[in-house]
């Protein structure tokens, strides 16, 4: 029997995600054929530095450990991983000893540069409307997902998200929508999707862009020769014009 859908969970679970998704996409395109030299994260380190070096490591390897997180429990099916013999208990387990203590470390770091951003008068002057309204999507989504997740665990009732919300995200890339998987989600985890639909969405239009601006050209381009040109002085030699004779 096919379950009703409603228009406002229409609404919420396939017009809203496709929305972002849009926005995601076209706004990056957008963005690096109009504003190539405004993608940047536009540093600040230059006016700060002690809070920066604390907070900043504590932010960024924290949230590469959420995204990795989050990439294998939503894109991996349930059935792959009971395939291979983890039990749902095992995965959690594992999920939640890597996973929680990553959202502290990231939720912590980002608390370390907003209060940086809002106590160093050179940084704060630095900061600009979009840049707040990036920490607040930022920062509300992390809250939720964490919070979420930590009460699950403390009530003794972890909610196996595999089971309705990862279904949801595949079947949203799959162009085939099943909006009635969500409504089984509880409030918290449907608060933090539709809180991640709001940040993807505007992510093109931040400096969240320079995510996308990993020097990875490094790793093929040639060397780089530096030479000196050492001042001349009393009895030093000048060096002959052209290239040096390789010994």
């Amino acid at each position: 029997m096919t379950q009703t859908v409603s228009t406002s969970e229409i609404l919420l679970w396939v017009a809203i995600p496709y929305a972002a998704l849009a926005a995601f996409v076209v706004g990056l395109i957008w963005r690096y054929r109009y504003d190539k030299f405004g993608w940047t994260t536009r540093s600040s380190q230059i006016y700060e530095n002690r809070l920066l070096r604390l907070g900043s490591p504590l932010f960024h390897y924290g949230i590469i450990f959420v995204f990795l997180g989050h990439v294998l429990g939503l894109a991996i099916p349930e059935s792959w991983t009971d395939a291979i013999g983890i039990s749902e208990s095992t995965y959690h387990a594992v999920s939640f000893g890597m996973g929680a203590p990553a959202g502290v470390a990231t939720v912590v770091g980002l608390l370390i540069l907003i209060y940086r951003r809002r106590s160093v008068g050179s940084v704060f002057s630095a900061t600009t409307r979009n840049d707040k309204i990036m920490y607040v999507l930022l920062g509300v989504t992390l809250a939720l997902g964490l919070t979420a997740t930590l009460y699950g665990n403390i009530t003794g009732h972890p909610h196996n998200y595999r089971a309705d919300i990862g279904p949801w995200l595949r079947s949203i890339f799959y162009f085939h929508p099943k909006p009635e998987l969500m409504t089984t989600a509880p409030l918290l985890f449907q608060l933090h999707a539709l809180a991640a639909c709001a940040l993807f969405a505007f992510w093109p239009f931040s400096r969240l862009v320079h995510v996308f601006s990993a020097p990875v050209w490094y790793l093929t381009r040639p060397y780089i020769v530096y030479r000196s040109r050492a001042v001349a002085g009393p009895g030093a030699h000048k060096p002959p014009r052209g290239w040096e004779r390789v010994q």
